[in-house]
Parts: C-alpha cells; structure tokens; sequence
C-alpha cells in the first residue's frame, strides 16, 4: 500500500522532523503538509523530496478556510495517515489574565480543525480498513498541570478524549488513533516562554534537560507505524522521565 500522509502543522519544528524521518524511510510515501503563511520552511525538504511534498498554505483558525481546504483534499490521494500539529505557543498568564478571543482561536486551531479533517479522512481510511491517526498532546495533561496554563491544558485535554472517543468507534475498520505527550520540548514553539520557565523545566527533568524534536519523532513514527496496529487510544508520555504513568 502507497501511504500517504496528511500533517497539520507541518511547518513545525516537529512536523518537518517528522517528514524528513517519513520520507527517509518510504520512498514511495507522499506528505500533504499544511502551514499558514510559513510554507518558506518547507523548501528545503521540497527541494530534496521533489513531488513527495505538496504544501497547502491554511489558516486553521478560520473554520471556513478549513471546510475549503478539506475540499481541496478531496482532490488529492486519500491520506492513509493523519497527523495533527498545530497549536498556538503557549503563553503562561494566571487564570485572572484568562484571554478569552486567543483560546477560542487556539480552539479552532487545535480541536476543531481535528474534528473537520478528522471528518474528511476517515470515511476512506474505513473503507479501505486501514489508518493511523496521532495528536500532539503535553505532559501537562498528565497529572497536575503546571500553574498559570489553563487554556492550553483545556485544549490538548480535549484532543485526548477527541482521540479515546475515535480510538473506540474506529478500531473494527484496522484504524488507530493514539497521542504523544511529550515534556518541554525546546522549539520554537516556546517563544512566547521566560526563559527561566524553560530552564526550570530542564533541571527539574530526571534527564536534565528539555526534550527534542529527535526525542519525540520516533515515537511519533512508531505510533504510525505497522508494528503498533494493535495500539489505540493511547497517550505516549516522552517525558524522560518527568511524566510517568
């Protein structure tokens, strides 16, 4: 079977990553990368990978540029893989600072574009009885949060039982549907992070350090991969250490 894989987010850090680990390892698997206004960080791997990359440029926070672009896919070969990146950087703010109009952008960004492209893909993957869907969740949701993170918390938590609820009316058609959760992950999705913060993290981890891209993207590929068909509505800590269930 040719795979092909459908990643929100892809202009990430962890989204290109992970293509370049996909692409390395099928040379027959073709990516369907989403970005918004950001597609420049792809060309590296699009001049590497000529015609197994086709970006699509969308702003998922914007409900009906999402209903178009699952439209567009449509149009494309049906995605044997569904990934899901995206999310705003996380901003630490007591909850009396609660900024109501970004949550309810990252909510769109985050869960309700899963639950449309979630929508658009998985009628083929039942057909032809085989998928792999994965989120992107944080370690934060295992346990007791950190302090001054409840808009981010409440959208990944809600991915987790997005993902538990597909895993269990999915699993008869070969589909799984599974999360990675992993620690601080230094990328440049902790901009908007103090830097203390970031450096607390690191000496609090029983590792000593924050993780990577390199840490979480081969657990990512596992999850994807044939040997885990027998693994659905999991949450995959990659905490080394600091998150253990």
């Amino acid at each position: 079977m040719a795979y092909t894989y459908l990643i929100s987010g892809a202009t990430s850090d962890v989204g290109r990553a992970l293509i370049e680990r996909l692409l390395a390892a099928d040379a027959d698997a073709l990516v369907l990368a989403q970005g918004c206004g950001d597609l420049d960080k792809l060309a590296p791997l699009v001049a590497a990978h000529p015609g197994r990359i086709r970006p699509f440029d969308v702003d998922l926070s914007d409900p009906y540029k999402v209903d178009t672009f699952c439209q567009l896919l449509a149009g494309q070969p049906a995605p044997t893989h569904f990934v899901h990146l995206p999310a705003l950087p996380v901003v630490n703010t007591r909850f009396k600072g609660f900024d109501e109009a970004r949550f309810a952008k990252d909510w769109e960004i985050q869960v309700h574009s899963a639950v449309k492209l979630c929508k658009a893909v998985l009628p083929a993957m039942s057909k032809a009885r085989f998928g792999r869907v994965l989120f992107i969740q944080t370690s934060y949701t295992l346990g007791a949060p950190p302090k001054n993170t409840a808009a981010y918390v409440m959208a990944k938590g809600a991915l987790g039982q997005l993902c538990k609820s597909l895993a269990v009316e999915y699993a008869r058609f070969g589909i799984t549907v599974n999360c990675v959760a992993p620690s601080m992950m230094e990328t440049n999705f902790l901009k908007d992070t103090p830097d203390l913060i970031v450096q607390a993290a690191a000496a609090d981890n029983p590792m000593g350090r924050n993780a990577t891209p390199a840490d979480v993207v081969p657990a990512m590929a596992f999850l994807l991969s044939e040997e885990a068909r027998f693994i659905t509505g999991v949450t995959l800590p990659v905490t080394g250490g600091s998150a253990i269930v």
